[in-house]
């Protein structure tokens, strides 16, 4: 199972449709997932119908049962949608010993599923902590823009700090960069600044500014069933496609010697998991990434031993 945190300590740069949009990805590549909402806004209830007579404030404060608090959205995906109340959970959980692990403790052997999104509010307040300490990696979203990029510095920073605060190892698995404007001399400008500073190896292909991801939500639907020839649900296609390739690294049913030796390969050697459509089925590959230059390999080495970044 790969419990995937989508966070960034700032707003607006594109978290929860990044949340709907993968998990929808993913559900139509047959693989079970559930969508968790952490934030007291229930932007998860807005993109989608839901239906379920609880939600996560009333399976974590008061007991309920974890399958009332579940809408079946289809075969693959289901959805814990959250609202105002959980803004009032956290004075209880603190209140708990050892209060940063509440929620793994809460989740703990009721989750069976493939895949665990969590849709996290912008900021790093004790319900965030929870569901970092509860995943095993991290999604940052970003907008291409000045504040975005200080934003994703100053995210990253926090990564590190509370991983060594709280003797975790959260790994980053990928940088978004969204809302991407190739028009925009800005927006490229903080693209190249973002694969120059964290490798191109880490940060995905941008999420283009796209009017139908906007009236997507409105529609409560994902971009894929909204208008899957759109940009935007190409683009979110080959974001789900690159989660689907890294699993080897990330997904903890792997053993952690193999997860070591995925991550080697692809961020040191060059050795990429490509997958590939054969007899119109879905399979996996590899292909050596012939341009990784010595200078990201070193870069990578060096935040490794510098412990910069969580994600090698």
């Amino acid at each position: 199972m790969r419990k995937i945190a989508i966070f960034n300590q700032k707003g607006g740069v594109g978290k929860t449709t990044t949340a709907v949009n993968l998990a929808a990805g993913l559900s139509r590549n047959n693989k079970r997932v559930i969508l968790i909402d952490l934030d007291p806004q229930g932007d998860i209830s807005v993109c989608h119908n839901t239906n379920a007579q609880y939600n996560i404030y009333h399976f974590l404060m008061e007991g309920a049962d974890l399958n009332e608090c579940t809408s079946k959205l289809g075969k693959n995906l289901d959805i814990i949608h959250s609202d105002h109340k959980l803004a009032d959970a956290e004075h209880q959980i603190a209140k708990e010993n050892k209060s940063i692990d509440f929620l793994q403790k809460k989740f703990d052997n009721k989750l069976d599923y493939e895949y665990v999104i969590l849709d996290c509010p912008p900021s790093l307040r004790l319900l965030n902590k929870n569901a970092l300490y509860f995943a095993n990696e991290i999604v940052i979203p970003t907008s291409t823009d000045i504040l975005g990029y200080d934003s994703l510095e100053k995210t990253v920073k926090r990564i590190v700090e509370f991983n060594k605060m709280n003797g975790h190892k959260i790994l980053i698995s990928s940088i978004l960069p969204t809302m991407f404007d190739k028009r925009n001399n800005v927006c490229s400008e903080i693209l190249f600044k973002i694969k120059k500073e964290f490798t191109p190896l880490l940060v995905a292909e941008p999420i283009k500014v796209n009017s139908k991801l906007k009236e997507a939500p409105k529609a409560k639907m994902s971009i894929f069933t909204y208008d899957k020839k759109s940009t935007g649900a190409e683009d979110y296609w080959k974001f789900t496609k690159l989660i689907l390739e890294n699993e080897y690294m990330y997904n903890l049913s792997v053993s952690q010697a193999q997860r070591e030796k995925a991550l080697k390969e692809y961020y040191i050697d060059g050795k990429k998991r490509e997958l590939m459509i054969v007899d119109n089925k879905v399979t996996f590959g590899f292909k050596f990434i012939t341009n990784i230059e010595n200078s990201i390999k070193n870069h990578l080495i060096g935040h490794k031993k510098n412990k910069k970044v969580g994600y090698a």
